[in-house]
């Protein structure tokens, strides 16, 4: 049954990112209703995959390929609610295509790391916001990618302008810092309870997690200083926005998938 599932929230992903696709090559009219209506339904069966590959009669499945499946399926979703406001046409294939390649491998190279957060509400909040915090500002890093993207486009005097599919520069500008702000809050909030409420987080095996956490929120919270105070802009802040991922990626998947995949 599982199988099935996955196959069809895969299916649907790339329903959804052939629609969109023909639009941003052609420079033509994208359906929105109907890309919308196959994006939820991917989501829909997405959240009953995970709900599947995680929640067991003994705990929870935390297992690296879980966790990236729910933090591609946050992503797909928040974008998903911001399709009717704001065009992430550029943005949305790529999404969907990593949600639908995790939650494939997911299903079909199961691993097992199992937790009990059911007994320890601290430990349940402290991992909420980190995920939180690291979808948004990937988020954020994919808007600073777009916006490197169009601004690479016009000063190549590619004509923009006529595609009615992508936004204009200084409000993809605006967006993405707005959501680096609120990334930047929901780190902050994840380091603090890491530190106030989990004893260990610094203890051996675990020290790295936090290190790289504060390093990354060192570059984010540079990178806002920078653009509002310097008027940074361009190649600097996609770079600095990459770097903070980056320094995200190896604090929350780094160690685990030395352990669960290197040396399982």
């Amino acid at each position: 049954m599982d199988n099935l599932i996955t196959l069809v929230a895969a299916l649907l992903y790339f329903i959804a990112i052939a629609m969109i696709v023909p639009g941003i090559v052609n420079q033509t009219g994208i359906k929105t209703k109907a890309v919308f209506v196959s994006a939820v339904c991917a989501l829909l069966f997405h959240a009953w995959l995970l709900s599947d590959l995680i929640f067991h009669h003994n705990g929870q499945n935390l297992s690296i390929l879980n966790v990236a499946s729910v933090v591609s399926f946050m992503i797909s979703a928040l974008m998903t609610i911001a399709m009717f406001k704001t065009r992430l046409w550029f943005l949305l294939p790529i999404v969907y295509s990593f949600s639908a390649i995790v939650l494939v491998i997911a299903n079909f190279v199961p691993d097992t790391f199992m937790t009990h957060l059911e007994d320890d509400l601290t430990l349940m909040t402290h991992i909420s916001f980190a995920l939180f915090s690291y979808s948004t500002l990937c988020i954020g890093t994919l808007y600073s990618i777009q916006l490197a993207w169009l601004n690479h486009k016009l000063k190549k005097k590619k004509s923009l302008a006529i595609n009615p599919n992508f936004p204009p520069l200084l409000r993809v500008e605006r967006h993405c810092f707005n959501i680096l702000i609120v990334g930047n809050l929901l780190l902050t909030v994840t380091i603090i309870t890491g530190v106030g409420f989990l004893s260990d987080m610094l203890a051996q095996g675990k020290a790295h997690k936090g290190v790289l956490s504060v390093f990354a929120w060192v570059v984010y919270s540079l990178l806002i200083w920078g653009h509002y105070q310097k008027g940074w802009r361009g190649k600097k802040v996609t770079w600095l926005s990459v770097t903070g991922a980056f320094l995200l990626t190896l604090a929350y998947f780094g160690s685990r998938f030395v352990k669960e995949v290197i040396l399982n």
